[in-house]
């Protein structure tokens, strides 16, 4: 066979190829791959970024009723309040306060006013080292007991930090400890996990050619 006798060969069945996956193409006798199913939207409480509760600061900055937190409304000014407890050292929350639930810790021994509380100025808190300060500076507060979390939300892993990368003030948000807590009762509740990246397409439950014993 010379050369030109190759090529008219060659030509021959690449043609007769073409031809034949062209006609399997138009008879469709390969079908169609499967849909895909449709990707379930994400609940809105996972990409929600409002607060769980709202802070002093918060309320101050929106211009909120602040009477709350007016103590000297009520207590006499320089005669820090009584206390009273019951016979299992129980603070007995007063009727004006029956609001509060206290629930600071498991053991009860941090169920006291006047732990953060401080008792000649109520307007103001107190850490257990005599350092005061307002109510909407409370997140030194709490991480004088609670050292590693307070580490943790300073590094920007504990907590809600959202914004940008550059922590300009203008671009750069964190929230206060009491924004999620409830400064009385500050466990949190559990919540569902957010879901993980959907793949598109369905996971092989095996690999080809890979076998198990």
């Amino acid at each position: 066979m010379d050369e030109a006798q190759k090529i008219r060969a060659i030509t021959t069945v690449l043609l007769s190829t073409f031809l034949l996956l062209t006609g399997c193409f138009l008879l469709d006798l390969w079908g169609h791959p499967e849909p895909l199913k449709p990707i379930p939207a994400v609940e809105n409480s996972v990409t929600d970024t409002t607060p769980v509760r709202q802070s002093y600061a918060q309320m101050k900055r929106a211009g909120a009723d602040l009477s709350d937190f007016d103590c000297y409304a009520c207590h006499e000014k320089n005669k820090p309040p009584p206390l009273r407890f019951d016979a299992n050292h129980a603070l007995i929350i007063p009727q004006e306060h029956n609001t509060i639930v206290m629930g600071h810790g498991s053991h009860n021994r941090n169920n006291n006013c006047l732990n953060c509380h401080d008792e000649q100025n109520l307007e103001l808190l107190q850490t257990r080292d005599g350092r005061e300060m307002s109510f909407g500076d409370s997140t030194p507060l709490c991480g004088s007991c609670h050292g590693p979390t307070y580490r943790d939300w300073e590094a920007g892993v504990h907590g809600r930090t959202s914004g940008l990368w550059n922590r300009d003030p203008a671009g750069f948000n964190r929230l206060d400890c009491v924004s999620c807590h409830n400064p009385h009762s500050p466990k949190f509740p559990g919540r569902r996990p957010a879901p993980g990246p959907h793949p598109l397409r369905p996971m092989e439950a095996r690999v080809v050619g890979v076998t198990h014993e």
